[in-house]
């Protein structure tokens, strides 16, 4: 864990069952191109394995990263945000917590090109749709005693955006951060993570990602989860 020393730490999150999800998702144009973003799935791997360390049994889903997979983790691999929705919804019902910290992709190309499309003179127009809101679909279908964590990235009207997105998706708390703030973001070894929920608000000075996901953690697992979903019943 580098600077994160782990040695000490009680294993408070013994018997429990943790699902994080990390790194970008791809939404294939045609075989050779594809919409994406920036995510490098650092923070999210970070999560997955201080909550390894601190005792659970984690999932890590993740989309196309170069990082390798953390040791004592199941990893399921992913591209697409179809494929992450599959991966999250077939596996969430028996998990204590889901931190969802991959960046999806919020739409996707409507049509997928069979064959590599070929320039031609003049400009292009791509058709989108929307992809499946992982992280909605999980709070309209939590169970009981469940925690749902989600990640806000945004270049402006950070903490007000967050807050709006807590109440819309229904989870316990939402990890906000700026793209605009040197040192946090995309690719960083380091984060400033506001952490809000319905309780309270936590701003966490510059950490290291590890450091992050400790206090994330710790956080997350002190608040008393939301009653469970009826909707999908």
């Amino acid at each position: 864990m580098g600077e994160f020393d782990m040695v000490d730490r009680q294993r408070d999150l013994e018997g429990k069952r943790v699902l994080v999800t990390a790194g970008p998702t791809q939404e294939a144009i045609d075989p050779v191109r594809f919409i994406s973003n920036h995510s490098t799935g650092r923070m999210g791997y970070a999560i997955a394995e201080v909550a390894r360390d601190r005792g659970a049994r984690v999932v890590l889903v993740s989309g196309p990263v170069s990082l390798e997979a953390p040791e004592g983790v199941e990893l399921v691999s992913i591209v697409s945000a179809q494929d992450l929705f599959d991966a999250v919804s077939a596996r969430y019902a028996e998990c204590d917590v889901v931190v969802a910290a991959a960046a999806v992709a919020d739409y996707r190309p409507k049509t997928v090109a069979d064959n590599k499309m070929k320039k031609k003179d003049g400009d292009l127009s791509i058709e989108l749709e929307r992809t499946p809101d992982t992280l909605s679909w999980l709070g309209a279908h939590r169970v009981a005693g469940q925690r749902l964590c989600g990640f806000s990235m945004e270049t402006c009207n950070v903490l007000e955006n967050s807050r709006g997105k807590l109440t819309r998706k229904n989870v316990d708390m939402i990890c906000a951060n700026s793209l605009r703030e040197e040192g946090a973001g995309f690719g960083t070894a380091t984060n400033h993570l506001t952490l809000i929920s319905r309780e309270h608000e936590v701003d966490l000075p510059m950490l290291s990602k590890a450091d992050a996901a400790d206090a994330l953690l710790t956080e997350l697992f002190s608040l008393d989860p939301l009653p469970a979903s009826t909707e999908g019943e």
